[in-house]
Parts: C-alpha cells; structure tokens; sequence
C-alpha cells in the first residue's frame, strides 16, 4: 500500500504545484507579492496541498475499509478522499479569506455560495484527487489460462 501512496501523493504534488501557480492571478498576492512572497507561497501552499491530500487518503482509506487499496476499493477511496480534500478546502477557504484573512482573492476569482469559495481552489480539489487516482489505478490482468 505504500508504493500506491507514494504515487498517489507524487501526482498530487506535482498537478497541484501547476494549479497552484495556474491560479495566482485570482489571487492579489499577483499583483502586491514580490517574487520572493509569491514563491514562498506557491511552495507553501502546495506542501498544504500534500498534508491535505496525505490525510484525505488516510480518511478514505480508513472510512471505506479499503485494506488492499487500490487493488481492492479504489473507486470508493477515490470518491471519500476527493469529497474530504474538497470538504476541508471549502472551510479552509472560508476560515483563511473570510476570518482570518490570511490571503485574498482578487476580483477575477469567481466565487460560489453560500460561503464565497473560490471557484479555483473548489474545482483544484474537485478534478486533481481523481486525476491523482489514476496513477494508482489496478490495471486490467490478463485472462489466466
């Protein structure tokens, strides 16, 4: 099980690094940061992104039983720990923007109700878990004679 996490959690890094840099003209730390801000924030958020998609594996494993993930479970797994990475992203979004406003988004960033999430990070946690899975995806054996 390690060897797919290891993958899993690889994929993760390395799509959610492109969105993350992808997304940063929906954010005013574009235009404010310095480069050496901006980078910082890109590689700490994306070391987010991996805490939260290493415990939403965990979660998902955990919750579905999965002990032979992926051989075994990989679709249930991929369905709980998309929808707990999405789960904590939208309150992570409202207790970072909203409350604690630890970052903001820029008038570009379209945002869904009923908390004001940003539609980048909802659709970052809603299509890269899947793509992710893919990686760890069992693949057709042949037919045993």
């Amino acid at each position: 099980m390690l060897a797919p996490a290891a993958r899993y959690l690889a994929a993760m890094i390395a799509l959610n690094l492109v969105w993350e840099v992808a997304q940063l003209p929906l954010y005013t730390l574009w235009v404010e940061g310095t480069p050496a801000e901006i980078a910082f924030a890109v590689l700490h958020c994306t070391g987010g992104d991996a805490l939260i998609a290493a415990a939403a594996l965990a979660v998902a494993i955990l919750l579905t039983r999965s002990w032979h993930w992926p051989s075994q479970g990989w679709s249930g797994v991929t369905i709980v720990a998309t929808l707990t990475g999405l789960g904590y992203t939208v309150f992570s979004e409202w207790l970072n923007v909203d409350l604690r406003q630890s970052w903001t988004y820029a008038a570009a960033m379209p945002r869904l109700p009923p908390w004001g999430t940003g539609l980048a990070p909802f659709l970052q946690w809603l299509l890269l878990p899947p793509l992710a899975m893919l990686a760890v995806r069992p693949t057709a054996r042949p037919f045993a004679r």
